[in-house]
Order: structure tokens, then sequence, then C-alpha cells
């Protein structure tokens, strides 16, 4: 997870195991075919970082140099910010990781924790039903109601607000006419000095700047996923439709996707090599026999 892991991915690929934080800036092409990653033996969730399809347009956003990763997946930033979980930490990643999106060109992004698994396929599906030119904020809020905060105006003046924000934790998406809005309060280090004016994480001033200082809604997804919710109430019927799924612990209990696979539980406690091999069955490393 992020607090471990610190990387955080840009990555355009169709169906991916992704072991740290994603984000995507692809230029979405037509959708493609399942794109199998390799998946060298059982080496862990690491090991799905290699080298997929489309891994130029792949990004690695860390908080050291990692010259195997670097290796392995291509491009690697090294953001030089703390491996902290704090919020000042993350911010200090998203600045990095949305200054580099600009830079890009490239029409969305992206943004997903390091405990999803996302089926870009899907990603691609779905944002091919909005324009990159306009203003898109897609995403699903974590919470029942917007967030409740307190905004410095001045050195002495504070003053509350409201608004809905995407968990990063289910992940988000940006078209690039809404991002380039959004630059006098994100660009080159201004981030987080916005954070700071709200005092609350990353995803969250996302929030705050597309919907309260832009005033962009948020549109709502029921295709992205999170740990902060019941996964098993997720259909394995529907699983191709999902954009992003999770796992991690709900109420004290352990909280995934649950369906049978070629996996055990002890092997694919995630279930997310699981969950790729119903997806995508032509992958290399899925059992031929594998029932669901």
């Amino acid at each position: 997870m992020l607090k471990r892991c610190g990387r955080r991915l840009l990555l355009a690929l169709a169906g991916a195991l992704l072991a740290c934080l994603l984000v995507l800036t692809a230029d979405p092409p037509p959708v493609p075919g399942p794109a199998p990653p390799q998946w060298p033996g059982a080496g862990g969730p690491r090991a799905a970082c290699s080298r997929p399809r489309f891994s130029f347009q792949t990004f690695i956003f860390t908080d050291g140099d990692d010259e195997a990763l670097a290796r392995r997946t291509g491009n690697v930033v090294n953001t030089n910010c703390s491996a902290a979980h704090s919020r000042q930490a993350l911010s200090c990643k998203m600045a990095v990781e949305y200054d580099h999106f600009i830079e890009s060109g490239r029409k969305w992004f992206c943004h997903v924790d390091d405990d999803n698994y996302v089926n870009v396929r899907a990603l691609l599906r779905l944002l091919a039903g909005y324009p990159h030119t306009q203003d898109v904020y897609i995403g699903k809020p974590s919470l029942d109601r917007p967030i409740q905060a307190t905004e410095r105006v001045s050195e002495n003046k504070m003053r509350p607000v409201h608004f809905w924000f995407a968990t990063g934790g289910a992940g988000f998406c940006i078209s690039r006419g809404l991002a380039l809005k959004m630059s006098p309060w994100a660009s080159r280090g201004h981030f987080m000095s916005t954070a700071e004016r709200i005092r609350l994480p990353d995803d969250c001033t996302i929030g705050y700047i597309v919907e309260a200082l832009l005033g962009v809604p948020l549109i709502r997804s029921r295709l992205f996923h999170s740990h902060l919710e019941n996964l098993q109430q997720v259909p394995a019927s529907e699983l191709h439709e999902q954009v992003t799924l999770s796992y991690g612990m709900f109420e004290s209990k352990r909280n995934a996707i649950h369906m049978k696979g070629p996996f055990s539980v002890e092997a694919d406690p995630s279930r997310f090599r699981s969950i790729h091999c119903h997806l995508y069955p032509d992958t290399p490393w899925c059992p031929h026999s594998a029932v669901f």
C-alpha cells in the first residue's frame, strides 16, 4: 500500500495488475483487446509491473531511486517527496504527477491507489463517453455527504467550505480541459500551498479545486471501488464492467472480491490474479483449465 510502497504509476494498457499507485494520462486509442502483462512466476505483486504494452505511456512516481524498477517498467520519476503517509507527503507526490500530466499533452489524468486492480479496457470504454476538452471530474466519493472543511482566506480569516471529492482509494479521472483550468491552484508547487489552505490530503484538495473553486461537479461512477466499501457485494458476473477493484479490511474482516478462481486465497489474497484470469484468460500465466 502507499504508506509502504510510496510509488505512483502513469500507465496505459489493457488489463493490469498493480502494486503501486497508478495514474493514467493516456490519449485513449480505440478500445484494444487484452494486452496480457507478464507475470514471471510467483514473484509477488511487483512482478506484475513488468514492461506492459504501452509502457512508453507509463510513469512510476517514487520516493527514491529504484534501478531495478526502472529497468523493468521504463519511465520512473523520483519525486523526492517524503515516503510518509502524511497529507504533506501525499500532496507533494500529487503535485509532481499533475505537472507531469500537463507537460505530457495527453487527454486524461487518472489517479488510482496502489491497492487496486485496474481494468484499463473498461476505463477506456468509460472515458470514450466524455469529451476530454470539456470539464470532466469522475470517480466515487467515500463519504455520503460533502466534506466539511475550513478554508483560509487570509492570515487571520477562515471560512467554512464544503464540497464533494472522489477518493483516491477508488480512483478518479480528470479531463485535460479541466486540468488546465486547475493550473492556478495546482501547477508548479501551487498544489501544496492549496492543500495547506484547507489542511486536507491530496484527493480532498483535488475536489476542493474542482468543486469549490472552479464550480465543476463530481460525476459519480459506480465502476470505481475502494477498500472502504464491502467488495463482496460486487457480483462476479459484472467484473468486466468495473474500472477499479480493491482489497483490504472492512469492519475488521478481510475485504476482497468474492469469486472462485485458479488461485487459492492464500496464494492470491487480493483476488487480483484470479480476477485478471477471469477477464483476460489468454494471459500466459493464467491456467488454461481455470474454473470461475
